[in-house]
């Protein structure tokens, strides 16, 4: 699949101008994180109808800056429980992958770097998109290994949770990628990129597309997915128990991870750093420099809706995200890539219908999708027909009462709340009622 990609553009950079790709790489993530965490913080501002940061520099734009050294001037402490080489490896395990995942993101086309011409990406593999995966699959270890090593309940729950939403989300994600590979025929991010020179493939794999989304919000632990580090079931999460600079590469890894997995799609569905419409009718507007634009652009688009979507939506239950992604994500996942490879065989990977078989077919999907699951959402809140089994059959006939034990729990699925009725308040006594 892989060996018509052209790779002869990497592997030639002087050292200089290797050494000045990496320190950019590493200055555009650590910048990116900070931005992010003060937009992130003035955009929920802005959707809850509050102020945000406005204190620390003109319109708080150095809040990020004053947490930074804040917490590095924290004291960190170690509890006495831990398994102390793992319970300090375990931050590193979690940000060195998130930083190594970018290696292979292009940025741009070719560019002249004081007359030498170097592609504005640091290096490129014929598998650099499973080399994206590989990598940032093993950052979850150390969001593992910390909620293990940290020698408490709740950061355990949390790094068992996290293993699990990775397991689940990981394969919807990788077979969104089916497709791709497919219509570029490489697995090559800058191979990708210029498949989609005259059309993206976010029109040709709608699904594949919105499968990949929801999966990386669900990869990245970020709201309405943040199951390892629900602070109202785990306090903290697998970060319980840290504190100082090791809770804040936590923090580094989860934004770096965001960005990485922003920059992926970019790449995968929108044409990576190809300008959009209408720029794209103008000569020269993703030649150069030009093309860094509309990838970070476009990057900043993901970013916000990372943003939106925790401003918007409440955390699921965790039996409902796991059912989301065995029993939904991935089946439909499946049933796209047969679709996709069928379609590709009738109609001809050369024919000029590939391109408008793949758009409609792309809209059914998503059509019976959407009507599916509303048939489903219905039926489930409708009651039981006259004369048939009460739909309350499978229900635990003994009522459950959400506060026996002295703390509210949510019932489980085959249980039922006991209405019972409310008690009787007997009114405050006016000045009429006292008379009489």
């Amino acid at each position: 699949m892989s060996s018509g990609t052209d790779l002869s553009a990497f592997g030639t950079d002087p050292w200089w101008l290797l050494v000045a790709k990496v320190l950019a790489v590493f200055v555009f993530l650590v910048v990116t994180v900070l931005a992010a965490i003060y937009l992130e913080r003035k955009i929920l501002a802005w959707m809850q109808m509050r102020i945000g940061p406005n204190r620390v520099g003109p319109a708080g734009i150095l809040q990020s800056l004053a947490d930074g050294v804040k917490i590095a001037l924290k004291e960190g402490l170690i509890p006495a429980g831990v398994d102390k080489p793992i319970f300090l490896l375990a931050p590193v395990i979690a940000v060195i992958p998130a930083f190594m995942a970018f290696a292979v993101i292009p940025f741009g086309p070719v560019v002249s770097v004081f007359g030498h011409f170097t592609p504005l990406q640091l290096t490129d593999l014929n598998v650099g998109v499973l080399y994206i995966l590989a990598v940032t699959s093993i950052g979850v270890y150390g969001i593992v290994l910390a909620g293990w090593s940290s020698g408490s309940t709740y950061p355990l729950l949390g790094g068992l949770r996290s293993t699990a939403q990775v397991i689940s989300y990981e394969i919807a994600m990788a077979l969104s990628f089916v497709g791709v590979f497919l219509f570029a025929g490489t697995m090559s991010t800058s191979g990708i990129v210029a498949a989609q020179s005259q059309v993206w493939f976010v029109f040709l794999l709608a699904p594949s597309f919105v499968v990949y989304v929801i999966s990386m919000v669900g990869e990245t632990n970020r709201a309405p997915f943040d199951l390892p580090e629900a602070e109202g079931e785990l306090v903290g999460g697998f970060h319980t128990e840290y504190s100082s600079l090791r809770f804040a590469m936590f923090m580094l890894a989860e934004y770096v991870n965001m960005t990485t997995v922003s920059a992926l799609a970019a790449t995968l569905f929108l044409g990576g750093w190809q300008a959009p419409l209408p720029f794209s009718l103008f000569d020269g507007a993703d030649s150069g420099w030009w093309a860094l634009l509309w990838f970070v652009a476009k990057v900043w688009t993901f970013m916000f809706v990372f943003m939106w979507l925790r401003a918007t939506l409440p955390r699921l239950r965790y039996d409902q995200f796991m059912a989301f992604g065995w029993k939904v994500l991935i089946p439909v996942s499946l049933a796209w890539v047969m679709a996709v490879a069928t379609i590709r065989v009738v109609v001809g990977p050369e024919s000029e219908l590939l391109t408008p078989a793949m758009v409609i077919a792309g809209l059914v999907a998503v059509t019976v999708i959407v009507v599916v699951r509303q048939t489903r959402t219905r039926r489930g809140g409708r009651a039981a027909p006259t004369g048939g089994a009460p739909r309350t059959a499978l229900v635990d006939p003994v009522p459950f009462d959400p506060v026996a034990g002295g703390f509210p729990v949510p019932p489980l699925p085959h249980q039922r709340v006991a209405l019972d009725p409310s008690p009787q308040v007997d009114p405050v006594p006016t000045q009429e009622t006292r008379h009489a």
